[in-house]
């Protein structure tokens, strides 16, 4: 697996072997970051998740393996692999991985005013 941290420009990687999931838990690595947000692979063991939280921006969940149920503002979502849900800003939400799930999660930050 390459090392943690940001991806190398300019090479194909299959996001499979990008991060290795973790038993009874959760992994994360952030693939890449600028000041307009940023990009973050997530590999969740069955029954592991993210408590209800909110952002202050946008949110994509890109569902590449297993299953998702996703609590938005108090609504239920389930997503499949293939699937793609957006996150409002300042909406709580959760994230509940019920298998063994990979998620792509792709932050979309506002650009500060000039």
């Amino acid at each position: 697996m390459p090392s943690a941290g940001p991806i190398p420009p300019s090479e194909s990687l299959r996001l499979a072997d990008l991060i290795t999931p973790t038993q009874g838990g959760i992994a994360s690595r952030v693939l890449a970051k600028t000041g307009g947000g940023n990009v973050t692979l997530f590999a969740f063991d069955a029954g592991e998740g993210l408590s209800e939280h909110t952002a202050p921006f946008d949110a994509l969940v890109i569902v590449l393996d297993g299953a998702l149920e996703l609590t938005i503002g108090g609504q239920a979502i389930a997503a499949a692999p293939g699937s793609i849900v957006r996150m409002p800003a300042n909406i709580p939400h959760a994230v509940d991985a019920t298998v063994a799930t990979r998620m792509l999660l792709i932050m979309l930050r506002e650009p500060k005013p000039t």
